[in-house]
């Protein structure tokens, strides 16, 4: 195991909570640190693609890492709440296909018979329905191409 310096500054209030309030001393404050092979080539190696010296990753390590700390009480229940809106809506988007499938199967339907009429054609339903199924299948084959 490494042993790493940190050093960071850290607020120091002085006097009552009124007093914090607009007046504090910025002072460093040293704690050293054991770091495991990996966590220090880690920490190397975010350095290097940031620019930085590792003791300055370092100490954005800890400022980010307190902050998650701080700000990830909440972080499962938030992180709950977004996988249940998600799965919801992930239902719907699978009813509102449907729907919209079957939306696009009785508009070829209804051109398939339309088209038919227009024709003054004297064909039979299975004949217009198999029509009616080639056109529902031409149309989702061009709207799988549209999407790729």
């Amino acid at each position: 195991m490494r042993t790493a310096r940190l050093a960071f500054y850290s607020n120091v209030f002085l006097g009552s909570a009124e007093q914090a309030q607009g007046c504090h001393v910025m002072t460093w404050v040293k704690h050293n640190i054991r770091l495991s092979p990996a966590q220090d080539r880690a920490l190397i190696g975010y350095a290097a693609q940031r620019g930085l010296t590792r003791y300055k990753m370092l100490g954005r390590v800890v400022d980010h890492g307190l902050a998650a700390i701080e700000n990830g009480i909440n972080a499962p229940s938030d992180m709950q709440d977004m996988a249940n809106e998600i799965a919801a809506m992930s239902i719907r988007f699978a009813e509102l296909e449907r729907i919209l499938d079957r939306a696009l199967f009785t508009a070829c339907a209804g051109y398939s018979y339309a088209r038919q009429a227009a024709l003054g054609g004297r064909r039979s339903d299975e004949a217009i329905t198999a029509e009616a199924i080639a056109a529902y299948e031409r149309q989702r084959s061009l709207a799988r191409d549209g999407a790729s």
